[in-house]
């Protein structure tokens, strides 16, 4: 009779041995990730990266296909996206693309993707055109069809205001994210009191605030990343304008409050991930994100987390090849959501169904769920 330590030893080692089997048995797939690593919009590449990172560290062990990703820089360029999507549509190991990271960068590359019949999933891609680029084009980010009259919402009947002062991105995704919410709040019966738009890395505000300021408006509606959110806040707070501040989705980040100090205080944001929430899946993930990276997890971890545990159940419940991803998004039902809770696809729209919208406001330094 073996002794208890002897087979305790013993069944280790045999269990690390059919671990190591598995893993030299199961097939390697690759998919690619266009997103920056470098540039003005680095830090979202890596944010990215660690949630993909954990979300492999779970399923690959398990998994008879293991996922590898291939991230190319593009910087979120549209020139760097062409580019690199000519380099995966070549590339036959490549079965799934992930991203780009803004919805223009992603919408000049579709073309290619669609010509190659592989997929390409922009997960942070809510501009409402991005899947009408063709039925190779999916998506789990909320269009901002959808959230601008949510936005509209919360600042009108929400918050009770009726002159609203607009501040967005000047890009193809924020102009149109400012049309749809200028549309939605006149149906509201608010008004867009002005628009005014920013580029991409500029950090001077005040002459595009002090146009807002003389509109008259009773808040200010700031459709951003929240790098440049934080930046206009600080400012906003120098300018006598509203207190009254609501922001999409974009913003909601820990790195809101680091990067705005007390300015942020008493913006109001909407948000489909809140790491407060007590729902189980987004619980654990929270854990776990903790535990490996010391800090809080976002909207962006938690959607690129979702991301990776849904391109290794297409490709292990449907295949390893372009055609089977496609397919697979069509049918594929209840996969695991830190977002969603699960997963799946309208065919028809080819975005995520069953979205869920959180109220948050800063206060004292934290995001808190507003009543």
């Amino acid at each position: 009779m073996i002794p208890l330590r002897r087979r305790s030893l013993f069944a280790g080692l045999v269990a690390g041995a059919a671990a190591t089997q598995r893993a030299a048995a199961a097939e390697t797939v690759h998919v690619g990730v266009s997103g920056p690593l470098t540039g003005p919009n680095a830090q979202y590449g890596a944010q990215w990266k660690d949630a993909f990172d954990l979300a492999l560290a779970e399923v690959n062990p398990t998994a008879q296909r293991q996922i590898q990703y291939v991230f190319e820089d593009s910087q979120s360029d549209p020139r760097q996206s062409v580019a690199i999507a000519q380099k995966f549509a070549n590339d036959q190991r490549i079965v799934m693309e992930l991203g780009d990271f803004s919805s223009p960068a992603s919408m000049a590359a579709s073309p290619i993707y669609q010509r190659a019949k592989l997929v390409q999933f922009g997960f942070t891609n809510s501009h409402p055109d991005f899947t009408k680029g063709g039925d190779y084009m999916w998506s789990n980010s909320i269009s901002q069809a959808e959230e601008q009259p949510g936005l509209a919402d919360f600042a009108i009947a929400g918050l009770g205001k009726r002159r609203l002062g607009v501040i967005h991105l000047n890009t193809d995704w924020g102009v149109t994210s400012k049309n749809l919410f200028a549309a939605a709040a006149k149906e509201k019966g608010a008004e867009v009191t002005a628009a005014e738009g920013f580029l991409p890395g500029e950090r001077d505000f005040r002459s595009t605030l002090v146009r807002i300021r003389d509109s008259n408006p009773d808040c200010i509606v700031l459709l951003a990343y929240y790098a440049d959110a934080a930046t206009i806040v600080r400012q906003i707070r120098t300018l006598g304008l509203p207190q009254a501040i609501v922001a999409v989705s974009s913003v909601y980040s820990p790195k809101l409050l680091e990067l705005g100090g007390e300015a942020v205080n008493g913006v109001h944001v909407i948000t489909t991930f809140f790491p407060d929430e007590p729902r189980p899946e987004v619980q654990r993930f929270v854990a776990a994100f903790r535990a490996k990276y010391n800090r809080e997890p976002d909207t962006f971890n938690a959607t690129a987390y979702d991301t990776m545990i849904l391109a290794s159940t297409l490709v292990n419940q449907y295949g390893a090849t372009r055609a089977a991803v496609r397919e697979g998004l069509a049918k594929v039902r209840g996969v695991p959501s830190v977002v969603f809770g699960t997963m799946q696809f309208d065919p028809n729209t080819r975005r995520v169904e069953g979205a869920r919208y959180k109220r948050l406001v800063v206060k004292d330094g934290r995001f808190t769920l507003w009543s």
